[in-house]
């Protein structure tokens, strides 16, 4: 007998009743009802929260009604869903968090007795012993998702996915992340940050930096995801990011030469830098790093104008270009990072529109880990006037990826939800996203004044002290470090700033930052880099080779008949017999490139069709869908073309194969 759960939900009284018997002698029971229970499949009862991870099930003692086991899934379902809405993530405590009762026991009948009383033998919730009372349970599950780390993950359509999410997260207090190595890295990272921008307030005042302050725990949380990164098996990264915090990052995590920078803020040869305006805050870096184990990074800092999210797609297509040049099909080798303020990441279109992409055959990256600075504040607009939304990250919903948000004064959170996102990411191939919640110590910039528009935040953000002296004070409470050994840190940190400011006002000339190097570096023109005449024509017996292969369709492709009467037309052209069009031109030119080994890669909107009906370059079987594609079947020794029909954007597909084209010279690549 089979049973139909949505009507069986409505009758809670005959299932307790038939679980009791289940419970003191299942075999009096239909096979049917015993199969039910022992799935434990009245989990998924309609208003019931399904189980999730079921590394386990509820065994409960005799005497426990059916309903209360319901009840108790339901409870682990509403802190999975919702208990992000009551995590500790504003570091100035003023946001405000809605009551959750869904959060309560006693929503779902649990008396005082019921949370003492050993419920769970064998528990549905990781991290817990195998024995434990409702109490411990609940306790457990609001330190896990009601803490400093709040997850959204309930929203992703994959069983497997969520699984793994709850059981990283409900038994990462039992893995020692981080290490006391860890945070004593952590804690020199915090102290350089935000010494970096002391010094640079106290030494150039008035200037505009896009200070980092407020939200220097940027900096270990990059060096964690650059560290993961490694460890899992990459060997290049490729970061974007706007002005705020650029300068920090570019110093800390991509070390680039104080004294250069200070050379600038100096303005040393003021004329080299005439209609650059900012540039500072604009330029890219590159570097290579290796870590403590050993692992090799190519880490690149992308260029990126005023415009705050331009880089977002441009980051995207250098990582898949970087990926195909080192074969990496399972795109491990290559990660992209993109650095996003709160505001910007609601706000621009630009920023949907490259979400939009992660998924897509031809745009795939293996996951972009998304980053987002939460000031809290865009320029000098609130939250609530800012988006309609209640986080800034609910537009990353739409691509089923898990949203960490954390509170950034919790540096031992931070490094926890690092450690998941990028493990995560590794796993899945997904992007991931991680909403730092920090505030923003000065205005837009070091000029404004913040507190015209937001006086009782800057209230309490002048009252903070630096999060470097709130680790620091942490670890030393801990045992962990002495105060002497985190004075020394500091001081020698800025005898270091010294040093180098002064090696920065003797320069004599602006620093050089290396730009279209590396593979372009046989494209540049100039004296030293003389560009050649060459001749660019095809030989004709070459093109009607090209032009047969192109009309030549397998046998077992049935294809359109108008489309057989088009590749009828082009038979002609190819023997001189009719002349050649624009379309047949385009293949043939790309066909040729394609013979000399050249990659080409054109994607756009209906690219492979040719709006309404003009390139016709995949033929599509019209009985089973198969797609061939002519131009890849040229010569064996031939390059490879890639053709897709990107979705209905144009700034997200434009900067996506511009990105492409920066770390792809020496292939065809339109859009």
């Amino acid at each position: 007998m089979a049973h139909d759960l949505v009507s069986l939900s409505g009758n809670l009284q005959l299932i307790d009743q038939l679980y009791e018997q289940y419970l003191k002698d299942p075999s009096e029971l239909d096979p049917s009802w015993r199969e039910l229970f022992g799935r434990n499949e009245i989990d998924e009862l309609p208003g019931r929260a399904p189980a999730v991870p079921a590394a386990g099930q509820f065994a409960p003692r005799p005497g426990l009604q059916a309903s209360q086991v319901l009840n108790a899934n339901s409870l682990i379902w509403a802190y999975r869903t919702r208990g992000h809405l009551a995590a500790k993530l504003d570091p100035l405590d003023m946001l405000e968090r809605p009551g959750s009762p869904e959060l309560e026991p006693s929503s779902y009948g649990f008396s005082e007795r019921d949370m003492a009383a050993n419920m769970v033998d064998s528990s549905l919730v990781g991290g817990l012993d195998a024995r434990t009372t409702l109490s411990r349970m609940v306790a457990h599950l609001r330190q896990t998702y009601c803490g400093s780390i709040g997850l959204e993950f309930m929203h992703i359509s994959t069983p497997k996915k969520k699984r793994w999410l709850a059981e990283r997260m409900e038994t990462r207090f039992d893995r020692k992340v981080p290490t006391d190595t860890t945070r004593i890295e952590m804690l020199g990272q915090l102290i350089e940050a935000e010494s970096f921008e002391n010094f640079i307030h106290t030494k150039f005042p008035g200037t505009k930096r896009f200070s980092l302050e407020g939200g220097e725990s940027l900096i270990p949380l990059l060096e964690q995801v650059l560290d993961h990164a490694g460890r899992l098996g990459a060997i290049e990264v490729v970061i974007g990011m706007a002005h705020r915090g650029r300068l920090n990052v570019l110093i800390q995590t991509m070390g680039r030469a104080a004294r250069d920078l200070f050379s600038e803020f100096e303005d040393i040869e003021p004329e080299a830098s005439l209609g650059g305006g900012d540039v500072k805050y604009h330029l890219g870096f590159s570097g290579d790093r290796t870590d403590a184990e050993g692992n090799h990074l190519h880490v690149s800092l992308a260029f990126n104008p005023s415009h705050l999210e331009a880089v977002d797609p441009v980051v995207c297509g250098r990582v898949r270009a970087k990926q195909r040049r080192h074969q990496d099909w399972e795109r491990r080798k290559v990660v992209g990072i993109l650095i996003h303020g709160d505001a910007a990441f609601a706000g621009q279109g630009l920023v949907a529109e490259t979400l939009q992409l992660s998924n897509l055959t031809g745009y795939r990256t293996g996951g972009t880990i998304h980053v987002i600075v939460n000031n809290q504040i865009g320029f000098t607009a609130s939250p609530t006037e800012s988006r309609s939304t209640p986080y800034c990250t609910d537009i990353a919903q739409m691509i089923q990826c898990p949203i960490w948000h954390v509170n950034g004064e919790d540096l031992d959170a931070v490094a926890r939800v690092v450690e998941m996102a990028m493990e995560y990411r590794a796993v899945f191939q997904s992007d991931v996203v991680i909403d730092m919640f920090c505030f923003r110590k000065y205005g837009h910039n070091e000029m404004d004044e913040p507190s015209f528009t937001q006086p009782l935040m800057y209230q309490r953000i002048r009252a903070k002290e630096p999060i470097d002296v709130i680790y620091g004070r942490q670890l030393c409470e801990r045992g962990v470090l002495s105060k002497a050994e985190v004075d020394k840190v500091r001081s020698e940190f800025k005898s270091e700033l010294v040093v180098e400011l002064e090696a920065g006002r003797k320069a004599e000339k602006r620093p050089q930052i290396a730009s279209m190097g590396g593979l372009w570096s046989p494209y540049r023109g100039g004296a030293d880099h003389a560009v050649e005449r060459v001749e660019t024509g095809v030989d004709i017996e070459r093109l009607r080779e090209i032009g047969r292969c192109l009309i030549s369709v397998p046998e077992r492709l049935t294809i359109h008949r108008k489309i057989s009467r088009l590749l009828a037309l082009r038979k002609k052209m190819i023997n001189g017999e009719r002349p050649i069009d624009w379309a047949m031109g385009e293949l043939l030119a790309y066909g040729s490139l394609l013979w000399e080994g050249t990659h080409v890669r054109l994607s756009g909107q209906d690219s492979a069709r040719g709006t309404f009906s003009h390139r016709h370059a995949l033929i599509t079987d019209i009985e089973d869908g198969t797609e061939y594609l002519a131009l890849n079947h040229l010569d064996p020794e031939q390059g490879e073309c890639s053709i897709y029909d990107s979705p209905l954007s144009e700034a997200g597909v434009l900067g996506f194969e511009f990105g492409y084209s920066l770390d792809y010279p020496d292939a065809l690549v339109i859009w």
